[in-house]
């Protein structure tokens, strides 16, 4: 009996874990499609802006826009590392975190660290500076972000700045890749076509690249989020199919135990039968 207890105990246990793990990936699921829109509809709009940039590009030989002039020697770059807010994603910050580590290997110049994200702010021991990003990124934290960053560049902080975040690729495969934000990097030698500018180019040129730094944070944001809700659902659909199977196996023990006691309780009976 005693046996039988400890069986029927363990099958209620795991039952609790799979209505948990399943609930963890019905709120996965739903952050991925919210994410996974936001991301799609952003994607095309931030690849056009940084196009129309990369197009136009400065308007006179003179025109030294300092977002756009890279510094001679480059002496310090600022990695901004996203990863996810929680744990439970499988291999996702894990990945980021090897992936970040081989890229500071090879770095010959000086190196410091941004976090973002809140599993970040709990492991991460040697970051500068922490930031919490939410599951869901908007254009107002995407905007706040974008002037931090460009703060910490502008005042000679960072001669370089790279974001390293999990490429989405799709619900099953996200691959870790990192992206210079600043200095925004202009084509050499190309011919561009006369542009006219209103009011001034430089006014033009100002605001295009602000839009182009804004909409390429917020995109990176989304699509690392959307990455980690991927991850996070096919983590919890495993953990949800082990359960079912781990159920199975109990269930069979449960029922070996269950036909063991009954024939030692016959043969008892029969025993006890025959010796009277």
């Amino acid at each position: 009996m005693a046996n039988l207890r400890a069986i029927r105990l363990r099958i209620k246990s795991v039952e609790s874990t799979r209505q948990i793990t399943r609930s963890m990936k019905m709120v996965a699921a739903a952050k991925l499609r919210k994410t996974q829109r936001a991301f799609g509809e952003l994607r095309s709009f931030a690849d056009k802006s940084r196009k129309m940039l990369l197009t136009l590009g400065p308007a006179e030989k003179g025109t030294k826009d300092p977002l756009l002039t890279r510094r001679e020697p480059s002496q310090k770059v600022c990695y901004v590392l996203l990863v996810g807010n929680r744990g439970l994603c499988g291999t996702y910050n894990h990945n980021l975190l090897r992936y970040l580590e081989e890229l500071r290997a090879g770095e010959e110049r000086e190196s410091f660290l941004w976090v973002l994200g809140r599993w970040g702010r709990d492991q991460i021991r040697d970051a500068e500076r922490r930031i919490e990003i939410s599951d869901a990124p908007t254009a107002a934290e995407a905007r706040a972000l974008t002037e931090e960053l460009k703060k910490l560049y502008l005042s000679g902080g960072a001669d370089e700045i790279v974001l390293v975040y999990q490429g989405f690729k799709s619900v099953l495969q996200q691959n870790p890749c990192a992206r210079t934000l600043l200095p925004l990097k202009l084509p050499e030698g190309e011919e561009r076509r006369d542009v006219i500018y209103e009011p001034d180019a430089g006014a033009v040129l100002a605001r295009l690249t602000e839009l182009c730094l804004e909409t390429t944070v917020r995109a990176v944001l989304l699509e690392g989020r959307t990455g980690e809700h991927a991850a996070r659902m096919t983590a919890m659909t495993a953990a949800s199919d082990n359960t079912e199977e781990l159920i199975a196996e109990l269930t069979l023990e449960l029922n070996h135990a269950r036909q063991a006691a009954i024939t030692t309780e016959i043969s008892e009976i029969v025993g006890g039968a025959a010796a009277l």
